[in-house]
C-alpha cells in the first residue's frame, strides 16, 4: 500500500508540473535558438549569457537552461570553452524594449541573431501613503555648484574653479569668502565634485577630478580665518556623508569617541563617474557608478545602494549585489534621507531622461523594490546633483533653471 501511495504522489506531482504556468522565456529562447541552429548547423558550440537587463540574475540559469535545452533539440551541443564555435547571448533593453542579441563566431566570422521581445509592460508599483515632499529655495548662484555641504558654521558651496564660503544671516545665506582652486586638468563638460564635512564643524575636505582639497574656517558670525590647500590628487573621494558628530576630524576623535568611515570610491575623470572601486573594498565587485547612499537596516546595520551607470540600481548587503526593482523611472541622482513618516528612511530620487519635465519622488525600499511614498515633487530645472545633510533630515538638491542659474534647494518629507 505504501508503495501505491507513493506511486500515485509522483504521479500527481507530476501532473502539477505538467500544467505548471510556463516560462516567460520559453518563447524567445526557441526563437533564438531557432535563428542559432540555422546559422550553425549541427556541431558543437560554446554558449555564454551576458545581462544587461533589467532581468533579475536568479532567472539568468533559467533562460540559459532553455537555449541549451532549444539549441540541443536543434543538434547543437554545448561545448567548453576551448570550441572554435561559440554563441554570446546579451540579454539587454532600452527603456521602453527589450532584445536577445546573439553573437556567433564561427571561425574568424561573426553573424549575428536578434529577438525583440516586444515592448516592456509598465509595471504599476504600490504606493505608501502619507507622505508629501517639500522644497524651499535657500541660495542662487552664477556658477555650476558641484556639491553643497551644511554645516553649524555656515554653508560650503563647490564650483568648478573655487570654493565659495556662505554664512546665515537674517537675510538668508550670503556670499562671505571665495577659495580658489588651482585646477590643472581640462574638466569634462559635466563635472562632479564632492564635499567631506568633519566633527569640529570647521575642516571639509573637498574633491575635483584630479584635486583634493583640504580645508577648515571660523565664524563671529562672518569668517575671520581660513585656511585652504589643494593638491594634485588620484585619491578616491569620499561618496557619503556621515553625521558630524560621528565623523572625525583632522584634530582627532569625535566628542562620543566613536568614529564612522565614509564610503570612498575611486573617480574617473575622463568619463565624469566612479569606476566600481572603493576604499577600502572588503564587499562584492560593483559595477561603475554614477550615486551610491547608505540605506540604514536593523540592529545599527547598513546596506549600499548603488546607481549604475547603465540604469541600474543595486542594493549590496550581506556581502551581495541585488538589483533593485521599481526603479526604471530613477535618473541619475539620489539620496537618502530619515523622517518620522512612514518607514522612516526614504529615497529622493531624480526623475530619468524621460521624464517631460525634472521631478523629485520619495520612495521607500521594504526588500529589493523601491515603492513609491509620494508623488512627484516637480522642479523648477533640472536637477544636477543631490546631497544628504549630515543631520540626515533633509536633502539639498541643485537645480539649472531657465535662465542657466544653480539654485540649491532644500528638500524635506512632510507626514500627511
Amino acid at each position: 500500500m505504501k508503495l501505491i501511495w507513493l506511486i500515485a504522489a509522483m504521479v500527481g506531482l507530476s501532473g502539477l508540473a505538467a500544467y505548471a504556468a510556463p516560462s516567460p522565456w520559453e518563447q524567445p529562447a526557441a526563437s533564438l535558438a531557432d535563428q542559432v541552429a540555422a546559422i550553425l548547423g549541427p556541431g558543437q558550440a560554446h554558449l555564454t549569457i551576458q545581462n544587461l537587463s533589467s532581468i533579475s540574475t536568479d532567472e539568468i540559469p533559467a533562460i540559459r537552461r532553455l537555449l541549451t535545452q532549444d539549441l540541443k533539440a536543434h543538434g547543437v551541443a554545448m561545448a567548453g570553452a576551448e570550441s572554435a564555435n561559440t554563441v554570446r547571448v546579451t540579454l539587454s533593453e532600452s527603456v521602453r524594449e527589450r532584445l536577445w542579441v546573439a553573437e556567433i563566431g564561427e571561425g574568424n566570422q561573426t553573424q549575428v541573431a536578434i529577438v525583440d521581445l516586444g515592448p516592456i509592460q509598465p509595471q504599476q508599483a504600490p504606493t505608501v501613503s502619507g507622505l508629501t515632499l517639500s522644497s524651499r529655495q535657500i541660495l542662487v548662484a552664477r556658477d555650476p555648484l558641484l556639491a553643497v555641504l551644511e554645516i553649524p558654521n555656515g554653508l560650503v558651496a563647490l564650483e568648478p574653479e573655487q570654493v565659495v564660503l556662505y554664512a546665515h544671516t537674517a537675510e538668508g545665506w550670503q556670499e562671505q569668502k571665495h577659495l580658489s582652486i588651482e585646477q590643472r586638468r581640462q574638466l569634462a563638460r559635466d563635472p562632479r565634485g564632492a564635499l567631506l564635512g568633519y566633527g569640529d564643524g570647521l575642516s571639509f575636505d573637498a574633491w575635483l577630478p584630479g584635486v583634493h582639497c583640504t580645508g577648515s574656517f571660523t565664524f563671529v558670525p562672518s569668517p575671520i580665518g581660513s585656511n585652504f590647500d589643494c593638491r594634485e590628487s588620484d585619491d578616491p573621494w569620499a561618496v557619503t556623508q556621515p553625521p558630524l558628530h560621528l565623523t572625525e576630524s583632522s584634530g582627532g576623535a569625535t566628542e562620543m569617541n566613536v568614529t564612522v568611515t565614509p564610503i570612498r570610491a575611486f573617480y574617473n575623470a575622463s568619463r565624469s563617474y566612479f569606476t566600481g572601486v572603493l576604499a577600502p573594498n572588503n564587499g562584492p565587485d560593483l559595477p561603475p557608478f554614477y550615486s551610491a547612499a547608505l540605506i540604514p537596516r536593523v540592529a545599527g546595520s547598513a546596506a549600499l545602494l548603488v546607481g549604475g551607470i547603465d540604469g541600474k540600481v543595486q542594493l549590496v548587503e550581506n556581502g551581495a549585489l541585488k538589483p533593485v526593482a521599481g526603479t526604471r523611472d530613477w535618473g541619475s541622482d539620489f539620496a537618502v534621507l530619515q523622517s518620522s513618516c512612514g518607514a522612516g528612511t526614504q529615497v529622493i530620487a531624480s526623475s530619468s531622461g524621460e521624464a517631460a519635465s525634472d521631478s523629485l519622488r520619495a520612495f521607500e525600499l521594504p526588500a529589493l523594490e523601491a515603492v513609491p511614498a509620494s508623488v512627484p515633487l516637480t522642479m523648477d530645472g533640472t536637477v544636477t546633483a543631490l546631497w544628504t545633510t549630515p543631520d540626515g533630515k533633509s536633502v539639498l538638491a541643485v537645480v539649472r533653471n531657465a535662465a542657466n542659474q544653480y539654485e540649491v534647494d532644500r528638500v524635506t518629507v512632510l507626514c500627511n
